[in-house]
C-alpha cells in the first residue's frame, strides 16, 4: 500500500496519513448506528487517493507492483489489470458512498471511463487500514443481456455435444459382445489329448482241425493207455509251450 501512495499527490498523501492516524483514535460509530462524518470523509479522502494514485499506473509499474510483499498491494493491481483495458480512458471520479458492516468499513469510489464505468470498492478494517480492493465493471443492460445469452448458449452447447459423446460411446457397446467373441475364437486351444491304441486282443489260439493228424494222435493215446480209440473221442489239438531248462 505504500507502494502505491508513493504515486498520488503531497496533498492526498497527507490527508491519507492523517486519515490512517485519526481513524485509529477516534470513534467509529455513533449511538444511533450511523458513520461520524469526519471518519466518513477521511475514508472518503484515502479511498479517492489511492484510486486517483493507481488508475494512471503504466503496465511497467502494475508489473512492478505484482511483485510486492504486501497483500494489499497485489490484490488492488491484480483487479485494476485485469480491467483497465476494458473500461476505456479515465474521465472522472464519481460519487463515493461508505458502509459500515461486521467492524468493517466498504468504501465504493464511482469512476467514468470512456467505455464502461466501474465502481472502486475498498474495504477498510475498524481502525481504517485497508485490506482489500476490487474493480466492479458496471456494465450496461444491453451488455449484460448479452453476456447472459452467450453464457447461455455456451452450456446449451457444451450440454449438447456431451449428450452426442454419450450417445456414440454407447453405440459401440453392441460391438463388445463380438469383440470378446472374437478374442475366444483367436485364442490357441490347448493340444488335444492323445488317444490311447487300442490294445489288440489276443489272438484266438489256433484250433488244428486236421483229420488225420487227429486220428494219429488217437490211435498213439490208444495204444499208450492199452484201450481203443472208442473209449474217447479227441475234439481238438493244441499246442503247449514247454519250459526250456
Amino acid at each position: 500500500m505504500k507502494k502505491i501512495l508513493k504515486r498520488a499527490s503531497s496533498v492526498c498523501a497527507a490527508v491519507v496519513c492523517a486519515a490512517s492516524l485519526t481513524v485509529s483514535g477516534a470513534v467509529i460509530v455513533a449511538a444511533d448506528s450511523e458513520i461520524d462524518e469526519t471518519v466518513k470523509a477521511q475514508l472518503v479522502a484515502t479511498a479517492e487517493g489511492l484510486t486517483e494514485a493507481i488508475i494512471p499506473m503504466s503496465d511497467e509499474e502494475i508489473a512492478n507492483y505484482l511483485t510486492s510483499d504486501d497483500d494489499f498491494t497485489v490484490q488492488a493491481m491484480t483487479s485494476w489489470n485485469s480491467s483497465k483495458d476494458e473500461v476505456g480512458e479515465y474521465v472522472a471520479l464519481g460519487e463515493t458512498e461508505v458502509e459500515f458492516d461486521d467492524d468493517e468499513y466498504s468504501v465504493t469510489v464511482s469512476v467514468d471511463f470512456e467505455t464502461y464505468d466501474a465502481d472502486f470498492v475498498y474495504m477498510f478494517s475498524s481502525d481504517g487500514v485497508p485490506a482489500t480492493m476490487s474493480v466492479d465493471v458496471q456494465y450496461p443492460m444491453s451488455e449484460t443481456m448479452k453476456r447472459a445469452g452467450l453464457n447461455t448458449v455456451m452450456g446449451i452447447g457444451i450440454v449438447f455435444i456431451m449428450l452426442v459423446f454419450l450417445s456414440f460411446v454407447i453405440s459401440l457397446f453392441r460391438f463388445i459382445p463380438g469383440l470378446v467373441e472374437g478374442k475366444k475364437k483367436e485364442e490357441p486351444k490347448a493340444p488335444a489329448a492323445p488317444v490311447p491304441a487300442p490294445v489288440a486282443a489276443p489272438a484266438a489260439e489256433e484250433v488244428v482241425d486236421d483229420t488225420e493228424l487227429i486220428a494219429v494222435i488217437a490211435a498213439a493215446i490208444a495204444a499208450a493207455e492199452g484201450t481203443t480209440t472208442d473209449g474217447f473221442v479227441v475234439r481238438s489239438i493244441r499246442k503247449v509251450n514247454r519250459r526250456k531248462w
